[in-house]
Formats: structure tokens, sequence, C-alpha cells
């Protein structure tokens, strides 16, 4: 973990784990609910009880108790401490003392770590891989985590043309930025990317309305407030276009896409779920 903290410490890594801590504190029923829901309508499965299910990139280790509670085995890993120790918060408060939730320190471009992590019936990585500054590497990388048969599901940043060049130096400028200073980035970037939202919630005599409850609808849980910082911090920084993602995995031979969520083309994730047959 000393490389992350330098990394950190030069400005080449958004905190990530300090994020998700925040989240913690609101953390509901209702909002584990809905990714319990997200997670099975994305897989197609009616439950994972059975199923060993890998956490590539914890972060705040809502997905894997989402998978924990609907049966799965989990192994959780992530790169950053501060989000190893919100996934281990969260199996202290649901799960204490469960052998069947294992959670550690682990990077996704550690050929060895992840060769000692065998292979699993769910592989599991949503909006990580792009901030590995190794994307494509670590998008291989977990190819053979996935048993036969088995699925891959991962949430990639959307290519978005030109702005995806301008959110790079957004995030760049934000982790370079000394922490008193990084509202010069933060404020334009929630004025830029609610402006318009918030007008037209206003207009309709519904003053912030979207943002009040975001969190009710979003699938992570996060409030707005935190999916913005998450957004504007979320450093390094790489997209891909989802023929790009497709094509990538259905080379490999043994991949065929089962399902997809796109973003519309705008800002986002887009998802994708792999059968390995």
């Amino acid at each position: 973990m000393s490389d992350h903290a330098s990394e950190v410490s030069h400005g080449e890594r958004f905190e990530f784990g300090k994020n998700w801590a925040q989240f913690l504190r609101v953390l509901s029923d209702e909002r584990i609910r809905l990714a319990e829901r997200s997670l099975l309508d994305m897989l197609e499965l009616p439950t994972l009880d059975g199923k060993t299910f890998l956490d590539v990139g914890s972060g705040s280790g809502l997905f894997s108790l989402a998978a924990r509670r609907l049966g799965a085995k989990v192994r959780s890993f992530d790169f950053d401490p501060q989000s190893v120790a919100c996934t281990a918060e969260l199996k202290r408060r649901y799960f204490p003392d469960d052998r069947n939730w294992t959670i550690e320190s682990g990077s996704v471009l550690d050929s060895a770590y992840l060769r000692s992590l065998g292979q699993w019936d769910i592989v599991y990585s949503w909006g990580v891989l792009h901030h590995t500054g190794a994307m494509w590497q670590a998008l291989g990388n977990v190819t053979d985590l996935v048993r036969t048969p088995g699925k891959l599901y991962v949430a990639i940043y959307n290519h978005q043309r030109g702005m995806s060049r301008v959110w790079l130096h957004v995030k760049r400028a934000y982790n370079r930025l000394p922490a008193g200073l990084r509202w010069l980035v933060l404020y334009p970037s929630l004025l830029r990317l609610w402006g318009p939202r918030s007008l037209y919630d206003l207009v309709r005599g519904k003053p912030f309305h979207t943002w009040r409850t975001y969190a009710q609808h979003s699938m992570r849980g996060m409030s707005a407030w935190r999916d913005l910082v998450d957004w504007v911090g979320g450093y390094p920084f790489e997209v891909a276009k989802p023929e790009e993602i497709f094509d990538f995995y259905c080379q490999r031979g043994t991949f065929r896409l089962t399902r997809l969520r796109t973003c519309g083309g705008s800002l986002g994730c887009n998802e994708y779920v792999f059968a390995r047959d």
C-alpha cells in the first residue's frame, strides 16, 4: 500500500476510500436492497446462493455486502487501504466472523496476487479498472479469474470524444491542488453538472428535488455530493467506447456479451456482462 500513499501524495491518485467512508454514514437497508436488485437484474439470476463472487476493487463494500446477502461466497479486495477498511466495516456490521466473506488489500495489476485468487463464478468490477492507470491491462488481467462457465461484470467510463480529455485535465488539476484549494475545481464542476437540472427543478416548482432524492435512485447508494466528489476527483482516468470493450473480450474467444447497459453516450459508465462458456 506504500505505492498508493505515494501516488496520493504526488497528486496522481484520488483517495476513493476516503470518500466512501463518508458514504457509510448514510447507508440504509433500502440502499442495500437497491444494490441487490440491480446486481440480480444485470446478472440475470434469481439468487446468488451457492455462487462464488470476486469483487475487484470493492470500494465501499456495498456490492460485496449485496452479494453475500444474496447467498454468494465473497472475496473482496482493493488497492486503496481506506476502501478495504470501508468494506471491512460493512462486514463487521452485517456479517461479523463470517468465514464466507474475505476482505484484503490487493491490486488488479499484480499478476502474482491474481494467480493466488483462483477462479470464480462471478467476477465483478464496477467503475474500477479505468482508475488503475493501466485500464487495458486490468481488463485483460480479470479474464483468467472467471470460471468456465462463469460471468464477468464490468463497468467502464464512456468515451465522450473531446469532453473526456477536458475531464482528464479537470481531474488531474483537482488531485494536484492542495486540499484547501480543490473547491476551485469542484464548484465550477458542480455548476456545470448540476446547474441545468437544478434550474429545471426550480422551473417545475420543485427546487433541488433531484439533488435531494438522488441517493434514492443511485444504484451505488451515493448522495449527490459524494458522487460529485467521486467524479471530479476520480483519477487516474481512462475511457472506452462500448464497441472497444465488446471487441476486446469477444476476441478472446470464450466470452460473449449477454447484457449491456449504456449511459446514452454521455458522462458515466457503460455496464457489461460477459458470459464465459
